[in-house]
């Protein structure tokens, strides 16, 4: 047992040891199992680091200097938005029965919507560091973040706290609090641009929200209530009806091969998968009503407000992967890949089809009983 704790104390220090760990650690992880073909330069890692052991102390100088303040009025309304959207698809729904629509309802009223940054900082000035003692250093910090969480024991539960920093570009839907929560860094372009055309902040930052709120419903969230409790609240004729819809989207992911031989798996991803399809539904139900507010959108660059709303949330997903990281992903990541994210929902939205006159014989086709609709 010694040795089996000598080597795992090793193998997850190898960063702050000696160089041969370190590159004996990345032959193996990053190169032998994900094909990345050299380290990052050093001071990205250093930046990595810094930014894992005092992740809000970054954030807070991160939003002083990129976080301008009419970012966070302008998510606001988008998210009023799409909020409003959801409550409009959820009162029209023909699946879902009474009850469960009444609960479904009440829990989207619930949402708590965080924008940019937490309300106070987290303070790390109990962590002690020394300069030259890198691995030193980081013991402190695991040490630190243990007695950080040790704290909240026995005390109520602080709902003002983030689990994501402001510099990461992501966002994400926290079911025990039923929280939706947006970073300053994810509130720029190409997801966000508080001066850009609404379709385009719609388009993008829009089916991101719509996907973080549509988490509350998915085959997970749905398993909490709005007040972030584990409950059982769908009649079982409503959870056969959600059960059959997302089962068809199962069966069109389980479909698609990336890589030949390796074929996305459609349960692994659902979650994700109806995040995204309903993000673009509501995003583009949110997109309608800011047109009717304030006028249809004009026509620039030879595209209509439809079009380059979908334009942009394809933009928003353009990435480049190896191969061997892809097949990585392929086995274990619960989100499918970007290209997939895209092509794999927009042929379910029946708008998608409008703006760009789609027809039968055309690649992405799908005839419209073919098509998923659950929000």
């Amino acid at each position: 047992w010694q040795d089996w704790m000598a080597f795992h104390f090793i193998s997850s220090n190898a960063a702050y040891l000696p160089k041969a760990f370190d590159d004996a650690s990345f032959n193996f992880y990053a190169k032998t199992l994900s094909g990345t073909p050299q380290k990052r330069e050093r001071w990205k890692r250093g930046i990595q680091l810094v930014n894992g052991a005092l992740g809000e102390a970054v954030g807070e100088i991160y939003v002083a200097r990129h976080y301008p303040p009419e970012s966070s009025a302008k998510m606001n309304e988008l998210i009023v938005d799409l909020r409003a959207s959801l409550d409009e698809r959820l009162e029209a729904n023909q699946w879902m029965d009474p009850a469960t629509k009444e609960k479904a309802l009440a829990k989207l009223v619930a949402f708590d919507p965080r924008v940019g940054h937490p309300a106070k900082w987290v303070d790390y000035s109990s962590m002690k560091i020394s300069r030259g003692d890198l691995l030193g250093n980081m013991m402190a910090s695991r040490e630190w973040g243990q007695n950080y969480q040790l704290s909240k024991l026995g005390k109520p539960v602080d709902r003002s706290l983030w689990d994501m920093t402001p510099q990461t570009v992501n966002a994400y839907y926290n079911p025990l609090a039923n929280q939706i929560t947006f970073p300053a860094a994810i509130l720029q372009a190409p997801y966000f641009d508080a001066k850009a055309d609404p379709a385009v902040n719609y388009g993008a930052i829009g089916a991101i929200i719509g996907h973080e709120i549509g988490h509350g419903f998915d085959d997970q969230g749905s398993q909490f209530g709005a007040d972030g409790k584990f409950a059982n609240w769908w009649t079982p004729e409503a959870k056969a009806a959600f059960a059959k819809r997302t089962a068809v989207l199962v069966e069109q992911f389980n479909g698609y091969e990336p890589i030949p031989g390796t074929k996305i798996n459609g349960k692994l991803t659902l979650g994700e998968n109806i995040g995204d399809l309903g993000g673009v539904e509501m995003a583009y139900g949110a997109y309608q009503r800011y047109q009717a507010k304030h006028g249809k959108a004009p026509v620039i660059g030879g595209l209509t407000g439809d079009q380059r709303f979908f334009l942009s949330y394809a933009q928003a997903w353009q990435s480049k992967v190896r191969e061997d990281a892809e097949r990585q992903r392929l086995l274990t990541d619960p989100h499918s890949p970007a290209k997939y994210r895209v092509n794999g929902i927009v042929r379910n939205v029946d708008a998608w089809y409008v703006a760009f006159n789609v027809k039968p014989g055309d690649a992405l086709y799908l005839p419209p009983e073919q098509r998923v609709k659950i929000w």
